[in-house]
């Protein structure tokens, strides 16, 4: 049996247990929020499932891009709703952190 590329895929910035992307989307997508697995955070995890993606190529089966593809999306919701509760005023750039002139 040929190796797979995924055995060789090494990352600096994510550790992805082995035959987690076999799995169902909210399972990865939980596992792959995780600090162990993506310390620096979701972005890392979201980068982490379209490479995987993109890796894969023709080779993967529809059923399995569209599980992917879904656990994509739910860790992008869950960025956005983590973006969402910083307050405006943490936010660089917005007028309540700039200093006052006067």
């Amino acid at each position: 049996m040929a190796r797979r590329w995924t055995i060789r895929t090494e990352t600096a910035s994510t550790f992805p247990p082995p035959g987690l992307f076999v799995k169902d989307a909210e399972t990865i997508a939980r596992v792959m929020a995780t600090k162990k697995v993506s310390p620096k955070g979701l972005g890392s995890a979201i980068r982490m499932v379209q490479y995987f993606l993109n890796r894969a190529g023709t080779n993967l089966p529809a059923r399995r891009r569209r599980e992917l593809e879904r656990a994509k999306r739910l860790l992008q919701a869950k960025r956005a709703q983590s973006q969402r509760r910083v307050s405006p005023s943490a936010r660089p750039g917005s007028r309540e952190s700039a200093p006052r002139s006067g």
